[in-house]
């Protein structure tokens, strides 16, 4: 069953990742406890990608941040964005993220952890793998993809 995710009807952004990744969700995870202030936040398996503008090509590639105003943005971009949603020390360090020089150092930075997510703590083979080939997870549709937090 897919959650409607429609950013035009939620006066929050969305933020959606790789539920079946253990790192990924871990991540997701933390920002839920540490940033008060944070976007709607759901594992791609479980979201309505078209309203959002979404394709799973896109969400498998990297996790995507939708605005409130339909704008997308992926990768650190969408880390940068998040935190700067968080507002006030989430804010200077997601503003630090997009500073020229600093987003290129960022993007080197992500492309890594996301090539390595299966080495990161909290990550397993599973993250490596292409989404065909993954154990399907039976997830309460919570938008955790069956992993545990």
């Amino acid at each position: 069953m897919a959650v409607s995710t429609s950013s035009t009807s939620d006066a929050i952004p969305v933020l959606v990742y790789d539920g079946d990744c253990a790192f990924c969700t871990r991540s997701v995870r933390f920002i839920e406890r540490r940033i008060s202030r944070h976007p709607r936040i759901v594992a791609w398996q479980h979201a309505d990608l078209e309203p959002l503008g979404l394709t799973a090509e896109m969400c498998e590639t990297a996790v995507q941040w939708v605005g409130t105003d339909g704008s997308v943005a992926s990768g650190h971009r969408a880390v940068a964005r998040t935190l700067i949603h968080g507002g006030g020390l989430w804010w200077v360090m997601g503003r630090i993220i997009l500073l020229p020089g600093i987003s290129s150092v960022s993007a080197l930075v992500y492309r890594w952890v996301a090539r390595n997510r299966h080495r990161m703590p909290g990550g397993t083979a599973e993250c490596v793998l292409p989404q065909a080939e993954r154990t399907p997870k039976t997830g309460g549709g919570d938008g955790s993809g069956g992993a545990s937090p």
